[in-house]
């Protein structure tokens, strides 16, 4: 009968090794790991796990693949993340990682594995077999390391991160920049075709003060203030639809802010709330009780799609009945309002870190970024105006 010799013995026709490791609750434990060829290959993993162990970094051999831990990660380690964020994360797991490796063994992935995932995602990740941007990509390195890092300090299922080695595509150059087609004369006559709709102070405020679509459709009227001699708007929070439910949450930035309004805006807030008081007249019980300022004819909160698709429709409409010759609308998003209302302030020389503030950007280098080529335009003009100024001073 085969003996234990200082932690190794053979087992059949193989070698294993046993060591004791302590636990998070200091209780000392046997832990077997068989499998080796040699004696001596038994030997060297017996020595390399007792000076892993001493550190506290042993890892015991385990057979949870890489869906069945990021399922659990999700459940767990992403509580602290916002509900928009944990909805990005699953989405991620469930269109690029898990098909690939899902059922792979987490301890077996290795730095090559998840650099051939990226290389494959990158050649025929998106849809039909379309290639992936880099940009996608890299959201699914990042998720991958953060998940992995868990795994190795507070699962202990790995002795290291593979996601840390791995060969990752390069950023897009620019990848942050924002190209608003959409002039002044184009805001205007976008504004003017909503007139009449009762949204249109929701959309007049989205071009006018830069906000989300989800902190207008968050906004209270007790966050509106139209008197006085500092009209202004207080944003404290967002919405967002996730798995088909409405959730409140906390800005993008985690930081609420007040955003100064302009006479016709608050103009169009009167109106816009003397609209909703005969809205609440006619529905009488029917009538959703709440402080909302954007909402449906009944009171009830207004999903985000409602305003995306009637914006939509209106340049459709718009552009289709233009006589020939003429000048189509460009198309573009909710969102980009808020990039018009960027654009247009710094073009008018508006410094970076008060258009910064308006739009929400805990940092003005995000501002920078996003809008570099915006303030280049300025930049070729400075010399001239700098030039002008001395000229005129010694004119004088």
């Amino acid at each position: 009968m085969a003996q234990l010799r200082d932690g190794v013995i053979r087992r059949g026709n193989s070698w294993s090794y046993v060591i004791r490791v302590t636990d998070a609750r200091g209780v000392s434990k046997p832990r077997w790991v068989g499998g080796f060829p040699t004696e001596r290959e038994a030997k060297e993993a017996r020595d390399a796990a007792r000076v892993a162990a001493r550190r506290g970094e042993y890892v015991h051999s385990n057979s949870v693949t890489v869906r069945q831990f990021l399922t659990d990660w999700l459940a767990v380690h992403a509580l602290e993340v916002k509900p928009r964020t944990r909805a990005g994360y699953a989405e991620l797991i469930s269109m690029y990682v898990v098909p690939h490796i899902g059922s792979m063994r987490l301890q077996a992935v290795k730095p090559s594995t998840l650099s051939t995932l990226y290389r494959d995602l990158l050649a025929h990740g998106g849809k039909a077999g379309r290639p992936l941007s880099s940009r996608t990509v890299n959201h699914v390195h990042a998720l991958l390391r953060k998940a992995l890092n868990d795994a190795v300090h507070a699962d202990q299922l790995l002795s290291s991160n593979p996601a840390v080695r791995a060969k990752r595509p390069r950023q897009e150059k620019g990848r942050d920049r924002v190209d608003v087609s959409w002039t002044a004369e184009d805001l205007r006559t976008f504004l003017a075709l909503l007139e009449d709709h009762r949204l249109f102070a929701l959309f007049r405020l989205a071009a006018y003060t830069g906000a989300r679509r989800g902190e207008l459709l968050n906004l209270s009227w007790d966050h509106v203030t139209l008197d006085g001699d500092n009209p202004r708007v207080h944003i404290t929070g967002t919405v967002q639809v996730i798995d088909s439910q409405l959730v409140a949450g906390t800005t993008k930035a985690g930081q609420s802010r007040i955003v100064s309004i302009d006479p016709g805006t608050v103009a169009a807030l009167r109106e816009h709330r003397t609209r909703q008081e005969v809205e609440r007249q006619r529905a009488m019980q029917s009538w959703v009780p709440g402080d909302l300022v954007f909402r449906r004819e009944i009171g009830a909160p207004l999903y985000p799609s409602s305003p995306t698709q009637l914006m939509s429709k209106r340049i459709t409409e718009y552009n289709d009945h233009l006589p020939d010759g003429a000048t189509p609308l460009p198309r573009i998003r909710f969102h980009d309002l808020r990039h018009v209302h960027a654009t247009l302030l710094l073009r008018a020389g508006v410094p970076v870190h008060v258009v910064a503030r308006r739009l929400g950007h805990a940092d003005p280098a995000v501002t920078l970024r996003t809008y570099a080529h915006v303030l280049a335009d300025q930049a070729a003009e400075v010399a001239t105006v700098f030039a002008s100024l001395v000229d005129t001073a010694d004119e004088g």
